[in-house]
């Protein structure tokens, strides 16, 4: 998921996509943890979407915040 296609997205639906993309690496970890999995370069995908998503929301705080 790109940035543009992210900010498409309203906050709530971002903060929830953040929890799912959340879950999903941490369950890879511990799976590649016991065994290796199939694409490990998976691991590495999410943890850079998770940070797309924490970059959005925090730009969306500050622009709130200057806003009011």
């Amino acid at each position: 998921m790109k940035a543009t296609e992210i900010r498409e997205l309203t906050t709530a639906e971002i903060e929830a996509r953040l929890v799912e993309e959340q879950d999903a690496m941490l369950r890879m970890r511990l799976n590649h943890a016991v065994s290796a999995i199939e694409q490990p370069s998976d691991i590495k995908k999410s943890r850079k979407l998770i940070a797309r998503l924490q970059t959005i929301l925090q730009e969306r705080q500050v622009a709130e915040q200057q806003n009011n």
